[in-house]
């Protein structure tokens, strides 16, 4: 009973800070900034909320107790797999800011007094965390929304250096090295989805060996110091640094730079939200895609990591010792290990959080950008679809891995197993890169 109630009162307590995040993220918009315009990476404001409160309804109260929904007419609208979307910016399908509120707050009201009152089973409690940690990945793409748009910072951003520390001369030179040898990849536990001792999603597991060569890899993110040679040298108008895919998408979208850089009165500026600064050559690159980290390794001489070699170089979890779920040990993400849920804003220096360390010291491999590796996202053996089929399902196959989270994701949702899938061509995202050496011939 006691372990119980210890439960409920952290499922509790994470609920009520979701709720409070997104009601802030919502409510500090004006109402003309509610109407974001249109783009292909985001979604309208006032649907994120209520799409997260129909996933409570759908994956709680539908599924434990059979209730219908608070408005059955709303269903398709809310759900993202019954309306286009660019749908989603129709706002004569949609109720305004003070309606959508009324829904948000009278389903968060309704969860926090079933979790209250009805006795907690190990499927409940995993559909509790499941609606909870999917609605933070929507506080996450509300983060990216404001920055996509141009928008103020998200209530609770600092951009301060909570973690600093000193910078080596050399700290630009050398790799971490990584013996070959017998490795574990994803969450360990119980096959049975509702297992209780480690939420994890469905393409986190089962967890298995991988036997990988030595290689090399970065200690830190690449910089923006790093990043601006490539480009000041020509980087995007040499088309031997690309691939083919890259090549397509250099056609396409005609880039010169990542998205949020200008030159002005010859100097380099970087766009954080709604202003322009001067740009912080020691911060990590940010908001670039697959195809621009691709060719940044073709023209440093070097290569993105494989999945597995991520994880390994952040984890190191070898077959008969003790688990760990961050590069540090076990204990939760905090403001002197990562940058997360929206408070640096992946403003710090690379060098920065030497608290974070991964076993090989490797840093900031927990939050700041999502880093890209050279795989593509696929499913590992022995997957089995969780009750929610379409988080990583519809993205097999033609997706990339990213890994590590971001200054934008909650540091209640992201461990070092976690798998998130971009097309290769998104940069709306908080997403940068570190490189390895290539192997030697």
């Amino acid at each position: 009973m006691k372990a119980e109630q210890i439960q409920k009162a952290e499922l509790l307590a994470e609920l009520a800070l979701t709720r409070k995040r997104t009601r802030q993220l919502i409510t500090s918009l004006s109402e003309q900034q509610l109407d974001v315009p249109y783009h292909p990476g985001v979604n309208p404001p006032l649907w994120e909320m209520g799409h997260a409160a129909f996933f409570y309804e759908v994956f709680v109260f539908n599924l434990l107790d059979g209730d219908v929904s608070f408005d059955p007419s709303m269903d398709d609208l809310w759900d993202s797999f019954h309306i286009d979307h660019q749908d989603r910016w129709r706002r004569d399908l949609f109720p305004g800011l003070e309606k959508t509120l009324a829904y948000f707050d009278h389903t968060y009201d309704k969860v926090a007094g079933r979790i209250e009152r009805e006795p907690l089973t190990d499927r409940e409690l995993y559909l509790y965390r499941y609606a909870i940690y999917h609605q933070n990945m929507h506080i996450e793409s509300l983060v990216w929304c404001r920055q996509t748009a141009g928008f103020a910072p998200p209530p609770g951003a600092r951009c301060e250096r909570p973690a600093p520390a000193e910078a080596q001369d050399s700290w630009l030179d050398g790799d971490a090295f990584v013996p070959a040898g017998d490795w574990l990849i994803g969450m360990p536990g119980s096959s049975d989805q509702y297992a209780t001792e480690d939420f994890a999603f469905d393409a986190e597991k089962p967890r298995h060996a991988v036997k990988l060569d030595e290689f090399a890899i970065s200690p830190y993110l690449v910089s923006n110091r790093q990043f601006m040679a490539f480009v000041e040298d020509g980087g995007y108008q040499k088309p031997e640094l690309w691939s083919f895919g890259g090549q397509k998408w250099l056609r396409t979208m005609s880039p010169q730079h990542p998205p949020y850089w200008r030159q002005k009165n010859g100097q380099w500026q970087e766009r954080l939200f709604d202003q322009w600064q001067t740009m912080n050559p020691d911060a990590p690159v940010t908001h670039v895609s697959f195809w621009e980290a691709e060719a940044y390794c073709h023209w440093a001489g070097r290569r993105l990591p494989t999945e597995q070699e991520w994880e390994v170089a952040a984890l190191g979890n070898r077959p008969g010792e003790p688990f760990q779920r961050y590069p540090w040990g076990n204990e939760q993400p905090s403001v002197i290990q990562a940058d997360m849920s929206a408070t640096g804003m992946a403003q710090n220096p690379v060098f920065d959080y030497p608290a974070g360390d991964s076993p090989f010291g490797c840093r900031q491999m927990i939050g700041t950008v999502w880093e890209w590796t050279n795989s593509q996202f696929f499913p590992y053996d022995g997957f089995c679809k969780d009750m929610y089929p379409f988080m990583s399902t519809l993205q097999f196959g033609d997706h990339k891995v990213s890994r590590g989270g971001s200054c934008a994701t909650s540091s209640s949702l992201i461990r070092g197993t976690y798998r998130q899938a971009y097309l290769p061509q998104r940069n709306d995202v908080y997403t940068g890169f570190r490189t390895c050496a290539l192997p030697a011939e």
